[in-house]
């Protein structure tokens, strides 16, 4: 190999750059983005990235030749040189090179971005110095994201399980129903979906607080708990441009029924395809899965969380009061509620601002509710601070304390007076879950929010009530689509005399959000109980009599009011059930275990268990990295007992696991039809 060795003249010679290899692939891999763009070089803050220099007219030499960068975001910029020694740069944003041992005309350099810098879209520049000449070159963009695999970043967490289920697992499971029926719904974050980590940016930039100061907006990126409540705000469209439309009406003209959606990338294309309209529509768990998945783009660890019984406390007095007809009918005169479950999101980061006793994960709820300082969002409220009690730290700790902790209050009315009341310390916050990692199980987050103390003493507090006339109401089995309801009255006399009573039992449909329908079931019966008595009674309501009163949802609230004929004493209790949709059977010839890039098949089935047709049937079929976009297939009439099926061939695009997710719905039924399957698709 024969080099040319340069003159006086040459060596005077200002350095020009011929070519930059921004390193895409490895860099990529160095900084776990794989998959989040094709094309753009996407990094995380505190961890170096290498590129590689080419030069045009001679070799560099760091006697007579300096290499000043410039990162800009906004009109925000750092400048910094690249030095020899690796351990002479400062430790924030800085460079280092070496010199080319194969290309004598190549040099690479590594960039090291602080920890601290501010998320977004940065422009690197290069100016070159030599023998008092410049060239200034635009080397190219990138994307800077948060670090939770660095120890000096806010988001920083500790356990590499973590960071896979946290940052960059891409589906993941939504708790719903109720806390004797829980439903796992499916959900495809989308993070890796084509154009996803662009949109993600563009809520930053299309933000209240990005169009009133651009600067200060770029500089307070650096904190998560400032990025976190902007996005949370951004999420609904209440006071900005936000991405979804909320509706609870049951009406959902124009858009889509919130329970139709099944993953982020299809509502965040949609908001960006229509110049950031905001989406039709979304309830709870759509906002924070949406949420959830645009925390995750930008390096924020987070996972989504259903409360179930969560209370909404209008006034803040910590009480939620329910009315009830002495008929067991539930009335609405209260603008407090209860939710059958709500769901928000889970942020980690440390809190500076409070003290790091209140680092770790916040709540976030970007479902508008209440205002927060003006706007509609909820958190960062740490988690501890919940189960403090520590109600004056900042953000929003009341509201959420509230919606975990509220007593109910239940309120017994007839003729405009009040004739029964009772409080319940145990009912809000029964339950509290987010997905395990690495697991399809839900993980159970209620000590985390409740002291184990406070638990046992509410229990206490509960078991020494003093009735002459306990009464309970159970479900004797949670029933499928298409199965009767067997409920059991149990009432127990504590007293020494025998009682005529007259028994009130009412089924009403409901909403998950507190909205009731008028009665589609009661019964009225005369019991005589003799003293320290208890009696059982059963009763079972027909499926015809629910299949066409249930919403979406399908939750039922059954209440049964005991009056006592001669004293008139009445005691109530209630139960809310969720019926069980029927599953839809997928199977993968072969097994769960794939190939990366080879031939599969899945058989997907449903069988109508229904007893009358169903009219057209629509079965839509998606799995991000198995199949490319959705597989559909239509009857028009199903009936009862036939069976659609769909087999459908696929190849699969990424190695890990994923999740294949099927949905049926129908033109006479209001319930959506959901299963999903995991497989593991390995590159060999």
């Amino acid at each position: 190999m024969f080099t040319e060795k340069s003159s006086p003249q040459r060596q005077m010679e200002g350095l020009r750059l011929k070519h930059v290899n921004l390193e895409l692939w490895q860099n990529l891999e160095d900084h776990d983005t794989q998959g989040l763009s094709s094309s753009q070089l996407v990094l995380r803050r505190g961890r170096p990235f290498k590129i590689t220099l080419l030069f045009e007219n001679r070799q560099f030499n760091p006697h007579t030749d300096s290499l000043i960068f410039k990162a800009s975001l906004g009109g925000l910029y750092v400048e910094f040189p690249a030095v020899l020694s690796k351990d002479s740069f400062h430790p924030e944003w800085g460079a280092h090179f070496q010199l080319g041992d194969v290309y004598p005309l190549s040099v690479m350099v590594h960039i090291t971005t602080s920890s601290r810098s501010p998320v977004g879209l940065y422009s690197l520049q290069l100016h070159i110095l030599s023998w008092n000449q410049q060239h200034d070159y635009i080397i190219g963009k990138f994307v800077l994201l948060c670090n939770p695999w660095c120890q000096s970043d806010a988001v920083y967490i500790p356990f590499e399980d973590q960071r896979e289920e946290y940052v960059k697992n891409d589906f993941g499971l939504l708790y719903m129903g109720t806390p004797h029926n829980v439903i796992s719904q499916p959900w495809a974050f989308g993070q890796y979906e084509k154009g996803i980590l662009e949109i993600c940016l563009n809520i930053l930039q299309v933000s209240p607080q990005h169009s009133r100061d651009r600067q200060r907006d770029y500089l307070h990126r650096s904190d998560p708990v400032y990025l976190s409540r902007v996005v949370c705000a951004m999420i609904n469209c209440e006071d900005d441009r936000g991405v979804l439309r909320g509706n609870w009406s049951g009406s959902y003209r124009g858009g889509l029924d919130p329970s139709e959606w099944t993953g982020s990338a299809d509502i965040l294309k949609s908001w960006a395809e229509t110049c950031f309209s905001p989406v039709e529509y979304g309830q709870c768990w759509v906002f924070a899965a949406v949420m959830c998945t645009v925390m995750r783009v930008l390096g924020v660890p987070s996972r989504v969380v259903t409360n179930f019984n969560s209370a909404h406390d209008t006034n803040g007095n910590l009480i939620i009061e329910e009315f009830y007809t002495d008929m067991g009918e539930k009335l609405h005169m209260s603008k407090d509620s209860i939710w059958n479950f709500h769901v928000w999101v889970e942020c980690w980061m440390t809190r500076p601002d409070l003290g790091s006793a209140f680092s770790g994960w916040q709540v976030l709820d970007p479902t508008p509710q209440e205002r927060s300082r003006g706007i509609f969002c909820c958190g960062p409220c740490p988690v501890k601070a919940i189960r403090k009690r520590r109600v004056d730290l900042a953000y929003d700790t009341p509201f959420v304390y509230a919606e975990v902790n509220a007593d109910v209050l239940t309120v017994i009315v007839a003729n405009g007076q009040v004739v029964g009341r009772s409080l319940d310390t145990e009912r809000v916050g029964t339950r509290i879950y987010t997905k395990s990692i690495g697991s399809l199980k839900p993980e159970n987050l209620t000590c985390a929010y409740k002291c184990t103390h406070d638990i046992a003493r509410l229990q206490s507090t509960s078991s020494q009530r003093r009735k002459s006339l306990d009464i309970s109401l159970s479900i004797d089995k949670v029933p499928v689509v298409g199965e009767d309801i067997s409920v059991s009255v149990t009432i127990t006399n504590k007293s020494s005399v025998t009682r005529s009573l007259r028994e009130h039992i009412n089924a009403q449909a409901k909403d998950f959000n507190n909205i009731y329908l008028k009665t589609f079931w009661e019964l009225r019966n005369h019991v005589q109980i003799v003293p320290w008595e208890v009696k059982t009674i059963r009763h079972r309501i027909p499926h015809s009599q629910y299949e066409g009163a249930l919403m979406a949802d399908n939750l039922v609230n059954l209440a049964v009011v005991i009056e006592d004929e001669r004293t008139r004493e009445r005691g109530l209790a209630s139960e809310e059930l969720n019926i069980t949709t029927p599953q839809i059977s997928i199977q993968f010839a072969g097994g769960d275990r794939l190939v990366w890039n080879k031939e599969h098949s899945v058989l997907v089935t449903f069988t109508n268990p229904f007893t009358t047709p169903m009219c057209n049937v629509l079965l839509t079929v998606e799995g991000f990295g198995l199949i490319e976009g959705k597989a559909q297939s239509k009857v028009y009439l199903l009936q009862a007992g036939k069976t659609v099926e769909k087999t459908i061939t696929f190849t699969p695009t990424s190695a890990g696991t994923k999740m294949l997710q099927a949905s049926l719905v129908s033109k006479n039924s209001s319930a959506i039809i959901r299963s999903f399957h995991t497989v593991s698709v390995t590159t060999e």
